[in-house]
């Protein structure tokens, strides 16, 4: 992949965090790279530091050493303040807790990104009610999020994400808190906003079949990330 394809590339990236007087080391000399309108998988056992990984990507938290850049601009050297922008202009996140402010409703959860940026309260809602329409809960928008099931919960939550106009969107385990049913149908419409929006997506999950729709498997274990599924000529997949 040439950098000219990459949106988002991790170089020598090591996380260390002091437990016990001692070093626990989660990754060290990592390389990643993201490919624009890419919809990466990213797996692993508990514990292998995949949402530490996510969290770094995402401006959430800084590395230990080494550097991350996105669209060849080292976010890694970003103040905090510049980092926060970073975040709310081109990433949408989706976590497997909602994280919704459950006395607000579907409608104000999803402006807060807006809000944030400034946006007239006006305009902030006309697009929260338009990406509430493209997860089919315009008609909810009124309803407070404590009165929502899971699933449309976590839809609101996918309408969050998105109404800043992302290129990335970071989602950790999206359907780990739903049945099966309703997680097959959170990661439809994953896929189907991925196309709409013409995102770069890079999905953490536990659930092979899941991850299997996706254009890149990667494996994070002991350190190190290994490829499980990767395009092949002809568009055939490679394990």
């Amino acid at each position: 992949m040439s950098s000219n394809d990459g949106l988002l590339r991790a170089e020598k990236l090591s996380k260390v965090y002091q437990s016990g007087g001692a070093d626990l080391v989660i990754f060290s000399d990592l390389d990643l790279e993201i490919q624009l309108g890419e919809k990466l998988a990213l797996t692993g056992e508990s514990g292998t530091g995949k949402s530490t990984l996510l969290h770094l990507l995402g401006g959430l938290d800084r590395a230990t050493s080494g550097k991350i850049y996105y669209k060849n601009k080292d976010i890694s050297a970003l103040a905090d303040a510049d980092l926060a922008v970073y975040r709310n202009q081109n990433i949408g996140f989706v976590w497997q807790v909602h994280y919704l402010l459950p006395e607000f409703t579907a409608l104000e959860n999803v402006m807060m990104p807006l809000l944030i940026r400034g946006e007239p309260k006006n305009r902030a809602a006309s697009k929260s009610l338009a990406r509430l329409d493209d997860v089919g809960l315009s008609k909810r928008a009124t309803h407070r999020a404590g009165e929502l099931s899971g699933g449309e919960q976590q839809r609101v939550v996918l309408a969050r994400a998105l109404v800043g106009e992302p290129s990335l969107l970071l989602a950790d385990e999206p359907t780990g808190n739903l049945d099966e049913k309703t997680g097959e149908k959170i990661f439809d419409l994953l896929d189907s906003l991925h196309e709409k929006y013409r995102l770069t997506s890079v999905f953490v999950t536990h659930n092979s079949s899941l991850a299997a729709r996706c254009d890149r498997v990667l494996k994070l274990e002991s350190g190190m990330l290994t490829t499980v599924l990767q395009p092949g000529p002809g568009g055939a997949y490679l394990r």
